[in-house]
């Protein structure tokens, strides 16, 4: 394992919420060398961010972005005083139905807006729809609980018989010739999944049913699919069960493995050596994504199977679901104000230093254009 690595993360990351008004936003804070009282390229920058932000937006979805969100909320209501942003972390599928019912001025998602879900929120969006922003990439860690084992390996095709109950013991001969170097116990294995719709539970069944097409014949849904196995509330549930269980394996975003110092399995997919999950590696993926939602739909394809060098496969991107037009008068400036600052240098900086992984710069620009265009 490399805790030393990953306690540096998320010392980071808690750095980062420490000097939240001088780290992020930075053209928000005070230029001391200018004259008192004096106009400064910060202060203008600031109302540039902030203005016309007020009072409480409320917004809910994915846990998958929690931790990303916690440090945007922190450092956002840090610069622009006088507003409240309230994430509620849920899952996505509870994200999505707040929003079509018109409870929240935005929801995260881990999966793109299905065309019901388009349908049904032009029901609050008036006289437009529910768009996908994508906001904050990285990868799905495979994590895991086995006590003298600090590396593992495995591939597609063992990790969706493991998810499916076809391997139930550490020792099975397959995860033996990935791993042929370590000790594997015979112990039972008790693998955990999200007991809610979920886009992390939809990313991972798209990632297997790419890869392990004779292993996993279910349909990437937000419902976990596969029969047996341990369900837990929320990615920060499913990484509690992996800590405190010997012989636990479950999924959940990298952040959640970091701050709880759990393994991760590396994936062997095919590239010269297995690859690690670290933002880095989730970035490489990511890059390869292309845009396939149309007009100001941002939704992305992502290749679930590269096997190009250092590339982690495993991989999801949450995005801010908003209207494009027809906002809610009362929060539309409040919405553009926070996307503006996710999406922008210094919000998507924050990513790799809590374990998540930057949109890539191509992309970016086009969310910047659309938060600016909302309406």
């Amino acid at each position: 394992m490399k805790l030393q690595r990953k306690n540096g993360l998320r010392a980071t990351a808690l750095g980062a919420l420490a000097v939240s008004g001088a780290l992020v936003l930075t053209a928000c804070g005070s230029d001391n060398n200018a004259p008192e009282g004096s106009p400064t390229k910060s202060s203008a920058a600031t109302s540039a961010v902030c203005k016309d932000a007020k009072g409480q937006l409320l917004a809910s979805g994915s846990s998958a972005q929690k931790n990303a969100m916690d440090l945007w909320v922190k450092n956002y209501m840090a610069t622009c005083t006088g507003v409240e942003v309230n994430y509620k972390s849920s899952s996505s599928g509870e994200g999505i139905v707040a929003f079509n019912q018109g409870t929240v001025g935005f929801a995260g998602s881990d999966s793109a807006l299905k065309p019901e879900e388009v349908a049904d929120s032009k029901k609050v969006c008036t006289g437009g729809q529910g768009i996908n922003l994508p906001m904050v990439g990285g990868p799905i860690a495979i994590g895991y609980h086995l006590e003298g084992v600090d590396s593992l390996v495995l591939d597609a095709p063992t990790l969706a018989k493991i998810f499916d109950s076809k391997i139930k013991s550490w020792d099975d001969a397959a995860i033996k010739a990935l791993n042929p170097d370590a000790t594997l116990p015979k112990k039972p294995i008790q693998a955990f999944h999200r007991s809610e719709d979920s886009g992390t539970t939809q990313n991972l069944g798209k990632y297997l049913g790419a890869t392990a097409t004779s292993d996993w014949k279910y349909e990437a849904e937000k419902k976990w699919p596969a029969p047996g196995g341990q369900a837990a509330s929320g990615s920060s549930g499913v990484a509690t069960q992996v800590k405190q269980v010997d012989g636990a394996i479950g999924y959940f975003e990298l952040s959640y493995a970091t701050s709880q110092q759990i393994s991760t399995v590396k994936i062997d997919t095919g590239a010269s050596a297995p690859v690690e999950a670290t933002s880095e590696n989730a970035s490489k993926a990511i890059a390869a994504a292309k845009i396939k939602g149309t007009g100001k739909d941002l939704a992305l394809g992502l290749d679930y199977t590269t096997k190009a060098d250092g590339a982690y496969p495993i991989v999801l991107v949450t995005y801010e679901i908003a209207c494009d037009k027809g906002n809610k008068p009362e929060t539309l400036a409040t919405v553009k104000s926070f996307l503006t600052y996710t999406a922008s240098a210094d919000g998507q900086k924050l990513l790799s230093e809590a374990g998540y992984a930057p949109i890539p710069a191509e992309i970016n620009a086009k969310v910047r254009e659309t938060v600016a265009s909302l309406s």
